[in-house]
């Protein structure tokens, strides 16, 4: 049913991005995998998704956007899926932030994510179907006073699925799927304070994660715009 639909997933290479991929695949889909730097890693994925074709590409660049998107059609045919996943994570005093600091976490989290969206649509409005899954955060809902640039990029993905949804309906449908405490190391002090303030009272799966992607994946047209928090209800906080 789905072996012809190709999924792209960005920093699918290891953590969260490897998992929606492994998941893609079993579910049927016929996976491709981007990567920027971690290319064992990469090829690790890709042999565990039936030889899945990679792409290497800076997300930071457009221009390499826009390659590795012809390059997907190229080798893999008609476009149906795109998850993005790849993003970057760093604290920082927001008094004592940079320019520099500030262009890092939103040259792919923000800017990358629109980008790739506006190349993976092009290609499925050629097929006329098509599902967008942008991984947004429980930073993007809730405000976390250290990670001020990364909330304010992920807050930017959510309001982006909204705007996109719209601007690409009917044919392409444009979702988020927002993690809350899946990969955080549980001996730091404020991932502890995390978890206890969860009603679920854990850490959330990889696998969680990836089934919401999929959810969203197979569903039909009328399912778009949608935000999913993946956090055991500690969004409700």
């Amino acid at each position: 049913m789905n072996a012809d639909k190709t999924i792209l997933i960005t920093g699918a290479a290891k953590r969260i991005g490897r998992g929606i991929a492994l998941r893609a695949y079993q579910a049927g889909f016929r996976v491709a995998i981007h990567y920027a730097t971690s290319e064992k890693e990469a090829q690790e994925t890709a042999a565990r998704c039936g030889s899945a074709a990679l792409f290497r590409a800076d997300l930071e660049s457009v221009d390499d956007i826009r390659r590795m998107f012809r390059e997907v059609e190229e080798r893999c045919g008609p476009l149906y899926g795109l998850v993005n996943n790849a993003a970057r994570f760093k604290r920082r005093d927001a008094l004592e932030m940079t320019e520099a600091d500030w262009d890092f976490i939103h040259s792919v989290n923000l800017k990358a994510t629109f980008f790739c969206c506006q190349q993976a649509a092009l290609l499925m409005k050629k097929t006329g179907a098509g599902r967008i899954v942008n991984i947004s955060s429980l930073g993007g809902l809730r405000p976390w006073p250290e990670y001020a640039h990364y909330c304010a990029s992920k807050a930017g993905v959510i309001m982006l699925t909204k705007a996109l949804a719209k601007a690409f309906a009917p044919e392409i449908t444009v979702n988020s799927v927002a993690p809350g405490v899946i990969l955080s190391s549980p001996e730091e002090p404020r991932t502890q304070d995390m978890i206890v303030a969860t009603p679920a009272k854990r850490r959330g799966t990889v696998e969680e994660v990836a089934d919401a992607v999929l959810y969203f994946l197979n569903a039909s047209n009328f399912i778009t715009g949608q935000i999913v928090a993946v956090d055991g209800g500690l969004s409700l906080r």
